[in-house]
C-alpha cells in the first residue's frame, strides 16, 4: 500500500517553513515533493537488475529552488507556456502581463514573473494523497478573478504517479495548468549522451510549428514526413539535431481529446531498461529536450544543454491569440479539471 510522509525542507528567504512530502509504493518506488511550488524534487525507480536511481534532476535545498530558473519540477500557472506579445483581450477588456521571457523580453511565460512556481502551496495529507491548495486572488500577475486552484498527487502501487488538477474563478480568466518535472532515465545526472539513447514514442499526428521565439504560428502541421514524427518507437538522438526540430525539441504535441484519460506517450531507455508511459485528459503535450539547460544541480551534477526531458500535459500555447485552438478560457461556475499519470516501469529485456 503506497503511503506520505512528512518531513521539514528548510525555510523560503522570508521565513517560512517549507515541507517535503515523501510518496512510497510496496515497490519501493519514492516520489518527492515539497510545498514550495508543488515541486518534484525526486522520482526514485528501480533498473532491469533492480538498481534505484533518481530520474528526476533538481537542486540540492530550497534555496536552489528558490532561484530556480527553468521551474524545474514545478507546478506551473495559471497559464503555463507562452502569451505573445504579454497580452490579451477577454470581454472586451485588454489586460498587461509582466513580460518575463528570457528569450524575448516582450513575451509572457509560465505564470510570469511570480507564478504558480514561486508560491508556497498549503498541503494536506488525505490517506495516500498528498493535497496542495493555492488561492491566487484577483489581480495576480495582472490576470482576471481570483483563482482557486487544487493539485492531488498519488502513487499507486502499480508505480503510476498521478496528477489531479482542479481550479475554478471569480471572473473569466486564461488557465493552463501543468508540472515542468524533467526527466533522465538513464538517472538525473547521466546527461546528453544518455538522453540521446532514449526511445520516444508520441501518439500525435499533429504538432504546432512555432516562430524563433516558440510562438505558435497558428497552423498545425501533420507530423508525416517531418522530424517531429515520434508515432512509432524512436530514438531521440536520431531526430535531435535535425535542422528542422530546432534548438532541439520545443514541440507541443497535440493530442486527440475524448474528454478520457488517454494514453499519449512512451519514452524508454534501453541501457537501464527503465520506461515510463504519459497518460493525460490534456488536449496537448509539450516536449523539450533542455536546449536552454547550464545549471548545477544535486549531487554535484551539472545539467547542460540536452541532458534532461520534460513531457509537459497542457493546453496550447498562446491559445488566448488563436480561436481554433481549444479555448484556455475559464469562467465562474466552470470547474478546469486535469488528470496526468506517468506510470514507470523496467522493461526486461
Amino acid at each position: 500500500m503506497s503511503r506520505v510522509t512528512q518531513n521539514s525542507y528548510g525555510q523560503t528567504r522570508d521565513g517560512k517553513e517549507v515541507t517535503r512530502f515523501t510518496l512510497t509504493n510496496k515497490n519501493d518506488v519514492v516520489v518527492r515533493i515539497i510545498n514550495y511550488g508543488g515541486t518534484i524534487t525526486e522520482i526514485r525507480v528501480p533498473d532491469r537488475a533492480g538498481r534505484v536511481a533518481d530520474i528526476c534532476p533538481g537542486f540540492e535545498d530550497i534555496e536552489g529552488y528558490q532561484a530556480n530558473p527553468i521551474y524545474m519540477g514545478a507546478l506551473v500557472g495559471r497559464v503555463a507556456d507562452r502569451i505573445a506579445g504579454a497580452t490579451f483581450a477577454l470581454d472586451g477588456k485588454t489586460y498587461n502581463l509582466n513580460a518575463n521571457d528570457r528569450q524575448e523580453a516582450n513575451n509572457f511565460v509560465h505564470g510570469g514573473t511570480k507564478g504558480f512556481d514561486k508560491m508556497l502551496w498549503d498541503a494536506t495529507i488525505e490517506g495516500n494523497k498528498l493535497v496542495l491548495k493555492y488561492v491566487s486572488p484577483d489581480g495576480e500577475e495582472n490576470f482576471p478573478g481570483e483563482v482557486t486552484t487544487v493539485v492531488t498527487y498519488e502513487l499507486d502501487d502499480d508505480n503510476g504517479l498521478t496528477l489531479e488538477y482542479t481550479a475554478t474563478t471569480t471572473k473569466a480568466t486564461p488557465i493552463n495548468l501543468t508540472n515542468h518535472v524533467y526527466f533522465n532515465l538513464a538517472g538525473h545526472g547521466a546527461g546528453a549522451a544518455e538522453l540521446e539513447n532514449h526511445v520516444a514514442t508520441v501518439k500525435a499526428d499533429t504538432y504546432l510549428p512555432m516562430n524563433n521565439l516558440y510562438i505558435p504560428t497558428g497552423e498545425i502541421q501533420d507530423v508525416t514526413g517531418q522530424p517531429q514524427d515520434l508515432r512509432t518507437p524512436t530514438r531521440v538522438g536520431d531526430r535531435l539535431h535535425n535542422p528542422k526540430v530546432d534548438r532541439g525539441f520545443t514541440c507541443n504535441y497535440n493530442l486527440q481529446v475524448t474528454g478520457n484519460k488517454e494514453f499519449a506517450a512512451r519514452f524508454e531507455h534501453p541501457g537501464s531498461g527503465r520506461y515510463f508511459e504519459c497518460s493525460t485528459t490534456e488536449p496537448a503535450l509539450m516536449f523539450y529536450t533542455g536546449h536552454w539547460l547550464n545549471n548545477p544541480g544535486k549531487g554535484g551534477a551539472v545539467y547542460g544543454r540536452y541532458s534532461a526531458f520534460c513531457l509537459e500535459a497542457q493546453h496550447y500555447p498562446d491559445s488566448v491569440h488563436n480561436p481554433k485552438f481549444p479555448s484556455t478560457i475559464l469562467h465562474p461556475g466552470e470547474t478546469y479539471r486535469q488528470s496526468t499519470t506517468y506510470r514507470f516501469g523496467v522493461m526486461t529485456s
